[in-house]
């Protein structure tokens, strides 16, 4: 039976967590599951809509089925079988590996939706929840300079309220006006990727696989067609549209100078029509946002704050991908707290959460320098064209290809790839 913490007032608590995307509310769901009391405090109400993909590796599939989420397809959730690649003239079907550690499928789930089930399910766990908390200045203490609560206006009176908590969880995305208060700015030296999305009605909405567009061509006419830096993907959301979006990487020479809703128009106007990705069949406007990769924001942990998700720019820099570490990131960081919590004293407490940050450099440094690497390299057209034209023929190398980018591997009795990507990354200077 989980014993709670009772709140010494509605404005206390042991945690605060500021922002309830994916990786707040999985913070708080663990951190209430063992029994501290937490706020967790969103600064608009839900449902609300974000720019993503929708699209659901096993690795976010495994945090779901770990917060007790029900993904059943009456639920409403749409499943897929792996993704589909096309380039160089090529396309090829990858299947999601089978592995003891990661379910063998990915999900599918507009964001407004799969944002609400997630904060209620922390919720459910005894997390306070306090949507329209548009949070503000951090509280700090004079003599020791630590985060002590937070400053925020709440509702739609915007009335003044003062939250405080020996801890605060910086889960506020990319923007993250907590960690630059705290004195946390971006790091420029590394990756930074902008997805843009839109949705259109479509016969394509019941694919079973997420598709990826390696090679993006701005057709122009006879001898003008241009290859664009960036992917593009097609992901059908099962209730009669599709997800259709494009990723391009700063690494790019193209990366100003280009309006990248105008490069997702022309995109979408070189498909055959009966695909519907047209004008006419457009049910949304096209979104964009900042995807902040590799560890972009450090340290993780400093003077009772510690970064999750977006926050400390945990998107993976191979595919883009950043539910699934954001979700990662919630529960480690909550696991630390828990450790921390449970200590006598406040050097005790200090020396369990300066822990935090090792362990993400741990989990994800190798790996995250590995992709800087790839990001560079495929920042350049041509070697992104070579790859696609030359790899795809390769069906063995692109099974690797999938395991690496999307970083689903065994970490003990895997086969030879995950051996060769786990060593890969356990070489690879921690980012």
């Amino acid at each position: 039976m989980t014993v709670v913490t009772e709140p010494l007032s509605e404005n206390t608590a042991d945690v605060i967590v500021v922002g309830a995307g994916p990786a707040g509310s999985t913070t708080a769901y663990h951190l209430a599951k063992a029994g501290l009391d937490v706020l967790l405090l969103e600064k608009t109400a839900f449902p609300r809509e974000k720019v993503c993909g929708d699209g659901l590796t096993p690795r976010a599939v495994k945090q779901l089925v770990a917060m007790g989420i029900d993904i059943s397809e009456e639920a409403g959730w749409l499943r897929n079988k792996g993704l589909r690649i096309i380039g160089g003239g090529v396309r090829l079907q990858l299947d999601w590996p089978d592995l003891a550690s990661f379910p063998d499928y990915g999900l599918v789930r507009k964001r407004d939706d799969f944002d609400d089930q997630l904060a209620r399910q922390a919720q459910k766990a005894g997390a306070r929840l306090f949507e329209r908390c548009n949070v503000g200045a951090p509280v700090i203490d004079d003599r020791t300079g630590r985060i002590t609560g937070v400053h925020a206006k709440l509702g739609e009176e915007k009335r003044e309220v003062t939250f405080h908590a020996p801890l605060v969880v910086a889960a506020d995305g990319n923007s993250t006006r907590l960690s630059l208060a705290m004195g946390l700015h971006r790091r420029e030296d590394r990756p930074m990727g902008v997805a843009v999305r839109t949705y259109f009605e479509s016969p394509r909405h019941e694919d079973d696989y997420l598709e990826s567009w390696l090679e993006l061509w701005d057709r122009r006419g006879p001898g003008e067609d241009r290859l664009l830096p960036g992917y593009g993907w097609i992901f059908g959301m099962g209730d009669g549209t599709s997800n259709v979006g494009l990723g391009v990487l700063n690494t790019s020479d193209s990366f100003k100078e280009l309006d990248w809703r105008e490069v997702l128009k022309a995109w979408c106007a070189s498909m055959p029509e009966d695909w519907g990705y047209t004008p006419d069949h457009m049910t949304g406007p096209i979104r964009g946002a900042a995807l902040p990769m590799a560890f972009n924001r450090q340290p993780h942990y400093t003077k009772g704050l510690l970064l999750v998700g977006d926050a400390g720019g945990l998107v993976n820099p191979f595919n883009g991908e950043g539910i699934a570490y954001a979700m990662e990131s919630g529960q480690i960081a909550a696991d630390v707290i828990v450790q921390a919590h449970a200590r006598a004293t406040p050097a005790g407490r200090e020396l369990a959460l300066q822990r935090y940050p090792r362990v993400l450099k741990d989990t994800y440094g190798g790996y995250y320098t590995l992709g800087r690497a790839f990001v560079k390299l495929i920042g350049n057209p041509k070697v992104m064209q070579i790859a696609a034209q030359r790899g795809l023929t390769h069906p063995l190398l692109m099974k690797f290809t999938l395991k690496l980018l999307a970083n689903l591997t065994d970490p003990t009795g895997g086969d030879a790839m995950d051996r060769i990507i786990n060593g890969l990354s356990k070489v690879a200077p921690k980012a």
